[in-house]
């Protein structure tokens, strides 16, 4: 997967930031259905930002189960561009939210943030009124 490419040269340092959101857009990923009341897509906040959880694969997301301690349970999911994330879900979220890609690998995770570029601007927070923020 392309995807995996891009962030692998992005954490060896070698990556364009642009280009890794370009395949990151364009990447078919499994987003995990929540578990109890309200259900919707796996997430949890942290520092003030709600981040969605999404796999490139799914020995990726077996990764993060066992991480959990709970591969031993069947996992519902979406298959979901990895653009309807940031454009249509994203927005929809109660207060800043991102998306982590494949967070239980030490090695190959990435955080796409809730800033201009990755998501709408109506949804970045480094972005006021009609501009970027300073």
């Amino acid at each position: 997967m392309e995807l995996t490419r891009e962030i692998a040269a992005i954490r060896d340092g070698m990556g364009d930031p642009a280009r890794l959101v370009g395949e990151f857009r364009r990447a078919v990923l499994l987003v995990p259905l929540a578990d109890g009341p309200g259900g919707g897509l796996m997430s949890a906040v942290s520092g003030g930002i709600r981040w969605i959880y999404a796999f490139t694969d799914e020995e990726a997301l077996a990764r993060f189960a066992a991480a959990r301690g709970e591969s031993d349970r069947e996992w519902e999911f979406l298959s979901v561009l990895g653009a309807r994330l940031v454009d249509a879900v994203v927005p929809m979220a109660d207060g800043p939210a991102g998306v982590v890609v494949d967070v239980a690998d030490a090695d190959g995770s990435m955080f796409f943030p809730p800033v201009a570029g990755i998501v709408p601007e109506g949804s970045a927070v480094d972005v006021t009124g009609g501009g970027v923020a300073a």
